[in-house]
C-alpha cells in the first residue's frame, strides 16, 4: 500500500526549478509505494506501443481532459482534485525495470514513458525516477518513447542524446493549444505553451528528432489552433506530428465540463455539443476500434486540416518504429539474480 509522507519533497525548491512553472494551488500530498511491477502491457491495437512505464500515479499538470483520471479509483481516490494533488510515487521503479530487462523473455521492445501520467511532472525534479529509468534503458540499449508536457525533459538531454545514438528514441511534446490562456484554463499545472515550444527547440538543437502531439483536439474549441500549433512546432524544429481527438471516459467528463464552464455558458454548451457530434451523440466512445477516431463531417474536416498542414510544413505523420532493436544485456553477474 502507498505510504503517505508527512513532509514530502518540494520540487519548486530544487536545483532545477527553472524547468517548472508556478506551484499548484491545491496542497500537494505524496504517497510512496514499492510497486510489484513497473511495465504495463497494452493489448489495444489502436495504441502504437505494447509496454509503458509510469513512475507516478496522478499528475499535478491537472489537465481537465486526462484519460488517466479514472485510474485513481483503484486507490480509493477521486478522479478530480485527488488525481491532481495526491500523487503516488513508485520509488523502486528503476530496480523493477532492471529486473524486467534481465528476464530471458524480454526481447528489447520499445518502452513508452507516459502511457498513463506524465513522467516529467514536477515531482520528477525531486525523485528523478524517470531519469534513473532512462539510465537503465541506456545501459541495456532498450528503445524508448516519450510524450510529455514537461520542460523538465531538458534536464536529461545527456541521456536522451545517448539513447538516440546507442539505441532508438522517439520523443514528442504534447501541445493541444496555441493560445496560452486556453491552455492555462484546461491544463493549469503544465508548462506554458511558449515554454513547450522552447523545449522542442532545445531538443532539436541538441540533435534529437522531436515531434508534437496535437492531442487532444477538442471540437468546438481547439480546431482553429491546429495549424498554429503545427506551424510553431515546425518553426521550433519539430520533425513529426500526430493528433488524437478528445476522449471523455465516465469519470473524466464531469471534470472537463466543470472546467470549460469558466469559458462562459454559451461557449461551454457549444463545446459539449461539438463533442457529442464527434462521438455520435455521446461524450465518449469506449470502443477500442474507434475511440482514437472521431466521426461526422466536422472531424473529417479536422483530419484534412491536420494532414494538409503537415504536408505543407513537411512534418512526418507516421514516424517509423525501429525494425530491429539494439537491446543487449550488459556483461556481469547481476543477470544471474533475476532468472
Amino acid at each position: 500500500m502507498p505510504r503517505p509522507l508527512s513532509n514530502p519533497p518540494n520540487p519548486w525548491r530544487s536545483t532545477v526549478v527553472e524547468y517548472l512553472g508556478e506551484p499548484p494551488p491545491a496542497p500537494l500530498r505524496v504517497h510512496e509505494e514499492r510497486a510489484r511491477s513497473i511495465l504495463s502491457q497494452n493489448e489495444s491495437e489502436d495504441v502504437p506501443f505494447r509496454f509503458s512505464l509510469n513512475p507516478y500515479r496522478g499528475c499535478t499538470h491537472a489537465c481537465a481532459y486526462c484519460y488517466a483520471r479514472p485510474t485513481h479509483g483503484y486507490l480509493d481516490l477521486g478522479a478530480g482534485t485527488d488525481f491532481d494533488s495526491q500523487i503516488v510515487v513508485k520509488v523502486n521503479a528503476p530496480e523493477l525495470l532492471r529486473r524486467r530487462f534481465e528476464r530471458r523473455s524480454w526481447q528489447g521492445e520499445r518502452v513508452a514513458f507516459s502511457g498513463n501520467t506524465d513522467p516529467y511532472q514536477p515531482l520528477e525534479a525531486s525523485y528523478e525516477l524517470t531519469r534513473r529509468c532512462l539510465e537503465v534503458c541506456l545501459e541495456y540499449r532498450n528503445p524508448v518513447g516519450i510524450i510529455t508536457k514537461g520542460a523538465l525533459v531538458e534536464r536529461d538531454l545527456d541521456l536522451l542524446t545517448a539513447l538516440a545514438r546507442e539505441s532508438h528514441l522517439w520523443i514528442a511534446l504534447s501541445i493541444p493549444f496555441h493560445d496560452p490562456h486556453l491552455a492555462r484554463a484546461l491544463e493549469p499545472g503544465a508548462a506554458s505553451i511558449p515554454r513547450r515550444f522552447e523545449t522542442i527547440r532545445r531538443l532539436s538543437e541538441a540533435g534529437l528528432e522531436v515531434g508534437v502531439a496535437v492531442a487532444p483536439i477538442i471540437p468546438g474549441l481547439s480546431e482553429p489552433e491546429v495549424p498554429r500549433v503545427l506551424e510553431a512546432a515546425r518553426a521550433a524544429g519539430a520533425s513529426h506530428a500526430f493528433r488524437i481527438p478528445l476522449r471523455l471516459p465516465r469519470e473524466v467528463a464531469p471534470v472537463f465540463l466543470e472546467r470549460i464552464a469558466v469559458l462562459g455558458p454559451s461557449r461551454a454548451r457549444k463545446i459539449e455539443g461539438a463533442v457529442r457530434e464527434l462521438r455520435g451523440g455521446r461524450l465518449n466512445d469506449p470502443d477500442l476500434a474507434t475511440r482514437m477516431q472521431g466521426q461526422g463531417p466536422r472531424w473529417r474536416a479536422v483530419e484534412q486540416l491536420f494532414s494538409r498542414t503537415c504536408a505543407r510544413l513537411g512534418l512526418e505523420t507516421h514516424p517509423h518504429s525501429p525494425e530491429t532493436t539494439a537491446f543487449r544485456r550488459p556483461p556481469g553477474p547481476q543477470g544471474e539474480l533475476f532468472f
